[in-house]
């Protein structure tokens, strides 16, 4: 069994769900992870906002935009009007079961269960088109099954058993579907898996389920090796290991999120990305293996601040550096690249959210200064020591740039630069031209 996960730009439309449907009509047995319609959970969220401001009209007006769309794609969706009727009567009382959302008090357990909307309607939607063309397909709802634990994190042994029972319970089906993104938390209230959304979803689900392969399907063919936005000529990496592919989306590549291949991980279940509008393309493939001897990929991130401390009590000084990470703790801001000497530590973040607090608790240390609009610009591969030049190559590549902080030897698969975001475009190009 193979787990397939098609994002909001894939079902955005009738047109591009019938296109998913021709992909998936190949006779194999499988999981379909749907995301909601592109454009739907950002219009949820700005009914939920109106609900918080107290303005139930702005909510209502929202919400009647987006019934005529569903109103439309529904109408385009299906062959027969009998279909139409059935589709549409159950949307409607979905519509009405979110604005019966706008007579009770705003909460974030309210705005959760707005969200997850969005996934209800397009896999209902879809789930009756397969049926409407006569596929043997079946839809199992995910809050029968995911669950989230008190953390916040997936609860893996228990959605396991939960998705095998719902399985064995739904009998033999070609294509069972289902929602990503939402689940159940550990009070049994709506809740989402936040970080990486319905790919997480696809990944859970398949290490649950000892699916043979998970694929998650964009409108992008693919991990590139550089970011096609700002650099001509980049082409998909046909190849990546699980730490590359974490490195780099870690760094930049949009693509996927960092932590939703981690189950995938766990198991050993190769991962595969793949294009809905060029499905022919090969795509890049994700597993346990890599490619001795190669520099695969150049990944930015941007939003980067650099906070610096220095002081003489860090000289021969033990526990220095661990009061400085329990400030960092006790703000939940996480430390992306850290460079230290005798008597100075610099260490870049990207959530600013709590930065005053931050500095204010690190000067009772030392002196602190920090800086915002930076980059970190990110090179992953086979980066082991024992690879003579790939490092100087890089530090060559940028011999006209002015580099801010250098992070290498914390993994084999990284090198990351940090520079000022004005030069992040010419740091990506230049990188390409050296070490493509």
């Amino acid at each position: 069994m193979k787990v397939l996960k098609f994002g909001g730009t894939s079902v955005g439309s009738a047109n591009r769900m019938q296109r998913v449907a021709c992909l998936i009509d190949d006779g194999e047995q499988k999981i379909v992870v749907l995301s909601a319609m592109s454009g739907t959970t950002n219009m949820l969220l700005q009914a939920s906002d109106y609900i918080k401001l107290g303005n139930l009209t702005g909510a209502a007006d929202v919400l009647n935009s987006l019934e005529r769309k569903y109103e439309k794609e529904s109408a385009d969706l299906y062959m027969t009007q009998m279909m139409r009727d059935y589709v549409w009567t159950k949307l409607r009382s979905m519509f009405a079961d979110m604005r019966s959302l706008l007579m009770q008090t705003y909460s974030l357990q309210l705005e959760k269960q707005m969200v997850s909307f969005g996934e209800l309607m397009s896999t209902f939607m879809f789930t009756a088109y397969l049926q409407e063309q006569d596929m043997d397909a079946v839809l199992l709802p995910a809050l029968e099954f995911m669950r989230i634990n008190a953390d916040g994190e997936p609860d893996m042994a228990l959605t396991a058993k939960l998705l095998q029972e719902q399985l064995k319970e739904q009998g033999s089906h070609q294509i069972v579907v289902t929602q990503g993104f939402i689940c159940l938390n550990d009070k049994g209230e709506t809740d989402n898996l936040r970080r990486g959304g319905s790919d997480y979803s696809a990944s859970i689900i398949g290490a649950c389920a000892d699916a043979e392969e998970i694929q998650i399907w964009t409108d992008i063919d693919g991990m590139h090796n550089n970011d096609p936005r700002f650099v001509d000529g980049t082409v998909p990496v046909p190849q990546l290991s699980f730490e590359e592919a974490a490195e780099l989306a870690y760094f930049g590549a949009k693509i996927l999120h960092p932590t939703c291949i981690l189950p995938a991980k766990m198991k050993s279940i190769p991962v595969r990305l793949l294009n809905t509008l060029d499905p022919m393309a090969p795509g890049t493939l994700i597993s346990n293996d890599y490619k001795k001897g190669r520099i695969e990929a150049v990944a930015a991130k941007d939003g980067i601040a650099v906070v610096r401390i220095q002081s003489d009590r860090m000289l021969l000084a033990y526990g220095f550096l661990s009061r400085v990470f329990r400030v960092f703790e006790q703000y939940k801001t996480s430390i992306d690249l850290i460079a230290t000497s005798e008597v100075a530590v610099s260490m870049s973040i990207d959530n600013l959210s709590q930065i005053g607090a931050i500095v204010e608790d690190l000067r009772k240390l030392g002196t602190v200064s920090f800086e915002t609009g930076l980059s970190i610009i990110s090179v992953v591969g086979d980066l082991r020591s024992d690879n003579l030049g790939f490092e100087a190559k890089v530090v060559e590549a940028l011999r006209e740039i002015p580099v801010r902080m250098i992070s290498y030897g914390g993994s084999d698969h990284n090198i990351s630069i940090l520079v000022s975001s004005e030069h992040k475009v010419r740091a990506l190009r230049a990188l390409s031209k050296e070490l493509f």
